[in-house]
């Protein structure tokens, strides 16, 4: 018996763990990627390879300019000039296209406009991990994959023996200096520094083919060198050239630091493979699969069953709302299309779009070139550059940090990195270079959402000081907005989206500083958070530009004009995140908010102005293309018609995104514009980044589980998501009937069951009585500064002067012989007159609180 004991237990294990491992077994969601979706349209996709948040991005070239050039290709584009190692992923600016490597036969050829080749649609494929395409030119089949810091090409030629490789360091952006050098017969290396959106960026390689080239040359200027094995200069190229090779594998491996750095990084990564494309590319698939995982989706589409059901419905001529339709039938019921796949490949699409940026940036061994251009050291953690921020902190850090706690942690060790190199944290970093591109410090919400939801294993004493010191220097309209309580649009363009972000910011340091108990910088931040009741115009309900005391004008909402940054009044009239229920209050309470709502989603008016090719994916003129406007159909959650959320979030779903080249309805924005899908497709919105409320949305699958770092998981259930029910009609929170609009970060992370009940029917009655969401300030409340209502700022006799304040009990005192007016100054009772050139100054008053001095200069025509 214990013999047999023996044998059983050794049994039982085995057994367990077998049973364990299978079901620890990762669904494979990689089919369901579509990694063309964005690559047409304005998306500004690329569909090669990357690992997530990879240092590579390996990708076909196929336009070298102009907007929709921006990532390098155009799925509408049929010639190829090569494939490059970087690449963004969805930015409205150029840069990258690193590294170019093209396969050719024949006479080896330099000019890009003679290497270039051909290409059909039909020969081209890809999936997380891999791409192949086919070259018409040279009858060369091309398969490429990449492991985090190596790009990987597999080149199988024809029978011919002269088959090359070019290689071209002069592609795209303009170069500032470059070298390339010939090791051996299997291996090469080189240097690019070049100037595009980023003014300096460096990248070095390292390459090893695996098979030997018989013969090269080394380019200055496109004339070949002879008897050189390494030129320098600003236009580098080079070709090798195999004799009838059959296939080559080319394994390039990047740094930053040097081109011993990416040697290093090519032996680590490569070291297991030997060549083995298809190794590499199962390990890349793995990789994606893993991922992929941590969200699983399943449903959204009707029964089998009820879809044949459906088809015979409509083969038969029958409308469920008219009968049977009269006239010749069709022979043969139409093609069943399977709304829920389409879904599904939206969805894993975008949460694969998600995990392409921001990408890793040092060496294996931890060293990066930092953003002084020195090398540094990164200990104990990963160094990442190409953060959106304007854009990603909206909704694809707060999917990160649900999803991916460990490689935020990264993100924010990697910012006060930043910090210390360059004085500031970072606003838009490419490369080892801070773009300054986009308005606001939106490192700052990142790292307070985080610390609010339990990343908290870096410096916070630090990084409050470095969020202190951000926000406080002169740069780009912050000492007006510090001085004044807004930026004016006297002092700064795009006036009105720099103070509504800011304040955004300032909230977010609040809310730090109260974490960290700095009741003294909550105090400060929190006022600086109202700011933006200092644009609000209390006569037309806009948040408008300010200038010489008075309101821009004239002000129609629906120009986009040098005081908005892509986008108009009518869009950024809800931009206040932090402070809703104000912000509803100013505009007359949740009826009017509402109505106003209304308006941007249903107007006919046209947009007027400048033309912004970012404003697109319109409904009436909220901009889902652009990401202010991605918070606003929640915003229905904080009136008494919260179905309207449901309404337009089924809309925008709908309308806004496709599983085509075209499916997105703007710039993808390094992740921004899927991760607003794939939250809203979950049914939670992080609507205020650094509060611990997602507001309840609308789910899209019948269920949806969420991996959570700790081990548990959040599961979401629709069984309506695959029909035209969208309306809620109850919920329940574990078991349990749930009667809030929200849910909290708590009752994600602890993990649980959300199930979310639809009827076909808006149901105002259950929704009127759910607990709203909450958004708003109530500490150290300031009073808003007042304004001047004058014809213009010049008369020719004499000139009226109204004094109001949004604030109607506040009192307004004044002065107009310069001085800076107190209580104590004349008491504002009746329009101002003035007959000589004048500077106007005003305060409010309000429980002993007074705004900002507003200010302007009225002078009279003769000059005197």
């Amino acid at each position: 018996m214990k013999n047999a004991l023996r044998y059983l237990i050794p049994s039982l294990f085995l057994g367990g763990l077998m049973l364990q491992a299978s079901a620890q077994k990762k669904i494979d969601n990689t089919p369901s990627v579509n990694v063309f979706i964005g690559t047409g349209g304005h998306g500004h996709t690329y569909p090669g390879p990357s690992m997530p948040f990879g240092m590579v991005q390996l990708s076909p070239d196929t336009r070298l300019e102009g907007w929709d050039g921006c990532s390098g290709y155009h799925y509408t584009d049929s010639l190829v000039y090569g494939f490059s190692h970087t690449h963004l992923s969805g930015t409205g600016c150029s840069d990258y296209g690193d590294i170019l490597f093209m396969p050719t036969t024949g006479e080896p050829k330099l000019l890009n406009t003679e290497y270039r080749s051909s290409f059909r649609k039909k020969y081209e494929s890809g999936s997380p991990g891999y791409y192949k395409t086919r070259l018409d030119k040279y009858n060369v089949n091309v398969e490429l994959t990449a492991t985090p810091r190596v790009g990987v090409h597999h080149y199988d030629y024809p029978n011919t023996p002269q088959a090359n490789i070019i290689i071209d360091l002069k592609h795209r952006d303009e170069v500032r200096d470059a070298w390339i050098e010939v090791v051996n017969d299997h291996e090469v290396r080189g240097f690019r520094r070049s100037k595009g959106w980023a003014e300096d960026q460096y990248v070095y390689f390292y390459a090893r083919f695996s098979k030997p080239f018989k013969t090269y040359g080394v380019a200055l200027n496109d004339q070949v060198q002879q008897g050189k094995t390494k030129v320098e200069g600003k236009n580098v190229k080079m070709y090798l050239q195999f004799d009838n090779p059959g296939d080559v594998v080319s394994e390039v491996a990047l740094s930053s630091v040097s081109a011993e750095g990416a040697l290093k990084n090519l032996d680590a990564e490569m070291h297991d493979y030997g060549f083995d494309f298809k190794k590499i590319e199962k390990a890349a698939h793995n990789t994606w699969v893993n991922e992929l995982a941590k969200i699983q989706v399943e449903g959204g589409s009707p029964p089998p069953q009820q879809s044949l059901q459906s088809a015979q419905n409509l083969y038969n001529g029958y409308n469920p709302y008219g009968g049977y339709s009269v006239g010749p039938q069709p022979k043969a019921p139409p093609v069943v299309i399977d709304q829920g796949k389409i879904k599904r490949n939206i969805f894993y699409t975008a949460l694969y779009h998600t995990m392409l940026a921001p990408n890793i940036y040092n060496d294996v061994d931890g060293q990066y070139r930092g953003m002084d251009q020195k090398v540094h050291t990164a200990n104990g953690f990963n160094y990442y550059t190409i953060f959106s921020l304007w854009d990603t902190y909206r909704a694809e850090h707060p999917l990160l940090t649900i999803i991916d706690k460990k490689r935020t942690l990264d993100f924010i060790k990697t910012f006060l990195a930043m910090y210390d190199e360059d004085g500031v944290l970072p606003v838009w970093p490419v490369g080892s270079w801070e773009t300054y591109c986009m308005v606001g410090n939106h490192s700052i919400p990142v790292i307070v959402d985080a610390y609010s939801k339990g990343v908290r294993d870096f410096n916070t004493d630090k990084a409050l000081y470095a969020m202190k010191a951000v926000v406080n220097r002169k740069q780009f309209g912050l000492g007006s907005y510090k001085n004044n309580g807004a930026v004016l649009a006297d002092d700064n363009d795009e006036s009105v989206s720099k103070t509504l972000e800011y304040a955004i910011d300032d909230w977010c340091i609040a809310q730090f500083a109260k974490m960290l108990n700095k009741q003294a910088d909550y105090d400060e931040y929190i006022k600086r958070a109202q700011y933006w009741k200092n644009l609000y115009n209390n006569q037309n309900g806009y948040l408008q530009a300010r200038t010489n005391g008075s309101w821009y004008a004239p002000f129609d909402p629906s120009e986009v004009n040098q005081n908005y940054t892509e986008g108009n009044a009518r869009q950024y009239a809800f931009l206040v995140p932090q402070d809703v229920e104000t912000l509803i209050a100013k505009m007359g309470g949740r009826n009017k908010f509402e109505a106003r709502l209304d308006e941007l989603f249903n107007t006919k008016a046209k947009i007027t102005g400048k033309d912004q090719p970012d404003i697109s994916g319109l409904i009436g003129q909220y901009a889902h293309g652009n990401e202010p406007s991605h918070h606003i159909a929640y915003l229905y959650n904080f009136t008494d018609d919260p179905t309207k959320t449901q309404l337009y979030l089924s809309k925008i779903m709908k309308d806004e995104y496709s599983d085509g080249p075209d499916g997105l309805a703007g710039n993808e924005d390094c992740g921004q514009m899927s991760a607003w899908y794939v939250m809203s497709a979950l049914g939670i919105y992080n609507l205020m980044p650094g509060g611990q409320q997602y507001q309840v949305g609308l789910p899209q699958f019948d269920k949806a589980v969420i991996s959570l770092e700790n081990g548990k998981k959040f599961t979401v259930y629709n069984a309506a998501a695959a029909s035209s029910n969208i309306y809620l009609q109850g919920m329940s929170l574990n078991k349990k009937p749930y009667n809030k609009l929200y849910l909290t970060y708590d009752d994600i992370n602890k993990g649980g069951d959300f199930e979310y009940f639809a009827g076909r029917l808006p149901n105002r009655l259950f929704v009127q009585d759910l607990e709203k969401p909450s958004s708003k300030i109530v500490d150290d409340l300031i009073v808003s500064n007042p304004y001047f209502v004058a014809p213009s700022g010049t008369f020719k006799d004499n000139i009226s002067i109204e004094i109001k304040c949004a604030d109607a009990d506040a009192k307004i005192y004044y002065t107009t012989d310069g001085s800076a007016p107190t209580a104590s100054s004349t008491l504002y009772a009746a329009p101002v007159k003035l007959t000589k050139t004048t500077i106007l100054k005003a305060i409010a008053v309000k429980d002993g609180k007074s705004s900002f001095v507003d200010a302007g200069v009225f002078k009279k025509g003769d000059g005197k």
